[in-house]
């Protein structure tokens, strides 16, 4: 039955809450609970900063999901879409057609993308583009007389997209369970997560010892079936796993060595996450294949894609045959509009210069101090990434009994206390806009130390057995 408030035209919380209930099913979400428990309605945004139905205000330390580069209010974006749908607010590329938008951001992605990334194939979102991927991988091989390369290795605990294929690229066992996927010939190795499996050993030895599982792995199935290896450069949704200095170097000389195509999942490190355009600049890694989306458009609107290296696209260009892949909104000209303002912003404001001289050397010495509450086993950060590893016993670094109780009580108090950081199971992690200050900055490791020390009382109180 209809509220007094939904008849006369107006909605008040409640009625929000109560609507979404009804109709409203929400990604990676247990529905039983967010019903019992009411969503929160944001309904605006300036800046870092978001408002709730309430009027609640809310540092946004997650830049949305990770993609709110720019941050929130940005008029020429909202103008740039606005300009192209008065001119022509969609078009496909099928059927030999394209638009000047797409054209103009594949120009552009070659222009600020690692060297001999000079093609784009546009998608609708990261998913999409590791589907993209897959299906082009396997053409790659195909098309060289070598269809038996099929297998696609990646590593546990990466998150490659929630789609069948993308889920199954993927390394989160409890998604492939829940699911019973059983897309053959994706398999994993070990993530280089130093603070929670590296036990005593030396980082840089173990960073090298997980990467060289990669050489024993292509062994093991042979040369003759292995097509590639993908990797975000820093683990994002796995819980903001940077890896050692000696990992990447030896991952690009294994796929070096024995001649696979090497895949940078940059939906997260790309656009100026760690201070250069893509991770791939940061880690020196020399990616054959870029999987793209997030930061593109500072998620303004939704795009994805592949940036496909000069080895790729020859083949898939000169050997000819139609790759039978696509979708109605690849290269979409209002979502290519906006990327494409959302580039030129960033180049014209020196946005993630700023993020390499100034803001992600503040964020680093101002989050690593974190690491000295109780609560705390690491604080960690790369650019403007951070995570923090709640432990029960800070010495021995033991965990809590219940896994992901502590992180999702941290994540309540936060919310609770203005700010948005997100829970990995016990590990919080962050991803603030790019056009964060030093001040906010300030603000934001003040608010976080505050909810560790809210956090604590309430385990102290016996809250985690709630």
């Amino acid at each position: 039955m209809p509220s007094a408030n939904r008849d006369q035209g107006t909605y008040d919380t409640a009625d929000y809450q109560a609507a979404d209930g009804r109709h409203h099913l929400h990604p990676f979400t247990d529905f039983k609970s967010l019903r019992s428990r009411g969503t929160r309605v944001i309904t605006r945004a300036q800046g870092i900063y978001l408002w709730d139905s309430e009027g609640h205000k809310m540092l946004d330390a997650m830049a949305g999901l990770w993609c709110v580069n720019l941050g929130y209010g940005r008029e020429e974006l909202a103008q740039a879409a606005y300009t192209q749908m008065q001119a022509l607010p969609y078009y496909n590329s099928f059927f030999q057609t394209t638009t000047q938008p797409a054209i103009k951001l594949a120009e552009k992605l070659a222009e600020v993308s690692p060297e001999s990334l000079n093609h784009a194939f546009f998608t609708g979102s990261g998913s999409e583009s590791n589907d993209t991927i897959i299906r082009m991988v396997r053409r790659y091989w195909q098309l060289l007389e070598q269809p038996q390369k099929t297998v696609i290795i990646s590593r546990n605990n990466a998150y490659h997209g929630s789609t069948v294929a993308a889920t199954s690229l993927g390394g989160m066992r409890y998604m492939h369970d829940q699911n019973s996927l059983a897309i053959e010939d994706f398999v994993h190795i070990d993530q280089p997560y130093w603070f929670g499996e590296g036990g005593g050993r030396p980082v840089e030895a173990f960073g090298l010892a997980v990467a060289q599982q990669l050489e024993s792995k292509i062994l093991e199935l042979g040369v003759n079936r292995v097509a590639a290896f993908i990797a975000e450069p820093v683990q994002g949704a796995g819980g903001v796993i940077i890896p050692p200095a000696s990992y990447w170097p030896e991952i690009q000389r294994i796929c070096d060595h024995y001649g696979i195509l090497l895949i940078a999942d940059e939906v997260i490190c790309g656009f100026g996450r760690l201070g250069a355009w893509f991770g791939s600049d940061h880690f020196g890694i020399r990616p054959d294949l870029m999987t793209i989306a997030k930061g593109l458009s500072s998620g303004y609107l939704p795009i994805g894609g592949v940036l496909v290296g000069d080895r790729v696209a020859g083949v898939l260009i000169d050997q000819g045959g139609e790759f039978a892949h696509g979708f109605t909104y690849s290269g979409h000209p209002t979502t290519a509009a906006v990327a494409l303002k959302n580039l030129e912003i960033l180049q014209r404001e020196q946005i993630i210069e700023t993020v390499a001289a100034q803001t992600a050397p503040y964020l680093e010495a101002a989050w690593g101090k974190l690491g000295e509450h109780p609560l705390v086993g690491e604080a960690r950060s790369l650019g403007l990434l951070g995570a923090i590893e709640l432990v029960k016993d800070k010495q021995s670094r033991i965990r809590f009994d219940d896994k992901g109780s502590a992180g999702a009580l941290c994540r309540d108090i936060c919310f609770d206390n203005g700010l948005v950081m997100r829970a990995v199971g016990d590990t919080m992690v962050i991803s603030p806009p790019l056009v964060i200050t030093t001040a906010e900055i300030d603000e934001l490791v003040e608010k976080a130390s505050r909810c560790l020390d809210k956090t604590l009382a309430a385990i102290n109180d016996g809250k985690l057995s709630d």
